[in-house]
């Protein structure tokens, strides 16, 4: 058996449960699901699930929060969502840095504008969470099509709540690029300008080429070259953190899955390698 230094985890999906309820593959270190999909599951699946999370270590990534919507807050929602952290001891939650609803759900992850006031917006209600949920609430860079109104960079405005919010980050790697050739920035200096102290962990995935220039976030196919060179940029630059496989659709066996984690796996043990070899000389 492979020793990896790194960690690497899975997203989770309800057909994966037979399967990695018999045994999980020792290279997957621990999964992530959308609480949304999980909270209210009963019977069989919801048997499965809890014995998956009583032996392994899970992250939750949240679909619904909407935490730049113009509309209030629902605490009642975020309540449900202590609830289901608690019960399976899930301390990791994330959300994406967008919204998802106005007078009611629009089914989409839409881009918050690029403003101060936005910002300013985003910091109080991430505070709000915080205090309801008494854990830390990590927020996602997006994907997104146009930038309506903007008066910030996409960089600025991320920076900018996470500082002023004082909150952490879960850098999707795949979602810098496909922005990086939807909207013409180079990727590997917005990678590098991410801060690193707040980094908690990664997201990588696949998208879709539409054109030439237009690139979809769909999380439906294998990760391509360029994706993974900016993963191996990110370790190199920010150092390694776990690392997170997600694949939405068109899943495909599990040993497929795997090869994609080991390789995964094989960038984190070079960057910790070469890490430490740099230490040695450094010393």
């Amino acid at each position: 058996m492979q020793s990896h230094l790194g960690t690497v985890g899975l997203g989770l999906r309800r057909e994966m449960l037979s399967e990695f309820c018999n045994a999980v593959p020792s290279p997957i270190n621990f999964f992530e699901v959308a609480p949304e999909n999980w909270m209210t599951l009963g019977g069989k699946y919801g048997k499965q699930f809890k014995q998956l999370t009583e032996q392994h270590t899970f992250y939750c990534h949240g679909l619904s929060l909407s935490i730049g919507s113009p509309a209030p807050l629902d605490v009642d929602f975020v309540r449900r969502i202590k609830t289901f952290l608690d019960e399976h001891q899930i301390q990791v939650y994330s959300e994406h840095l967008s919204y998802c609803s106005g007078l009611g759900h629009l089914y989409d992850l839409m881009p918050i504008p690029f403003t101060d006031d936005a910002v300013r917006y985003v910091v109080n209600r991430v505070k709000q969470v915080e205090d309801i949920l008494e854990r830390p609430l990590i927020l996602e860079n997006v994907s997104y099509y146009a930038a309506l109104g903007a008066q910030l960079t996409e960089l600025e405005f991320v920076k900018a709540v996470l500082d002023e919010a004082n909150c952490r980050l879960l850098l999707d790697v795949n979602n810098i690029y496909v922005n990086s050739v939807n909207h013409q920035y180079d990727a590997s200096a917005f990678l590098k300008a991410m801060p690193s102290e707040r980094i908690a962990y990664l997201h990588i995935a696949g998208h879709y080429q539409q054109a030439e220039d237009l690139l979809i976030d769909t999380h439906g196919s294998e990760i391509n070259s360029p994706v993974w060179q900016l993963l191996q940029e990110c370790y190199a630059h920010h150092g390694v953190f776990p690392t997170l496989l997600e694949r939405d659709f068109n899943l495909p066996e599990t040993a497929k899955l795997i090869n994609e984690i080991e390789q995964i796996h094989l960038f984190q043990d070079a960057a910790l390698q070469a890490g430490s070899v740099e230490k040695r000389f450094a010393s």
